[in-house]
């Protein structure tokens, strides 16, 4: 009785460890700024994309495995949008940014996506 008690606890241990894990690894609207922000010299200017932008472009992709987190970076995104003044040429820039990386995004960077429906 003991022995089932101890593999139970083991048990709900290893469950409760790999979802509060999972929650520590999500990916925050924190973690969307500090990666992108070395991009704004770019979307505001162009120019050539600096290295740094590429790197945090890289890393955020890397970071966003899940539909939710992908969901959630779409929404971080969104809403940084929504908050600055914007042009066609900053949209176009922005969304541009995956490819000119070598990231290949399952969505188009856009104030008008429904995040929603990221996969």
């Amino acid at each position: 009785m003991a022995s089932s008690l101890v593999v139970k606890s083991l048990s709900l241990l290893i469950v409760c460890l790999a979802l509060c894990s999972h929650k520590a690894n999500a990916v925050t609207c924190q973690d969307v700024t500090n990666d992108l922000s070395p991009c704004v010299p770019y979307i505001v200017n162009g120019g050539a994309v600096p290295g740094q932008c590429c790197t945090g472009v890289k890393t955020l992709f890397g970071q966003a495995q899940t539909t939710p987190d992908r969901q959630a970076v779409c929404s971080c995104i969104k809403n940084a949008i929504r908050n600055i003044p914007y042009n066609n040429n900053n949209l176009n820039l922005a969304a541009g940014l995956p490819r000119k990386c070598g990231v290949n995004l399952p969505y188009q960077i856009s104030p008008s996506i429904d995040c929603s429906r990221v996969r």
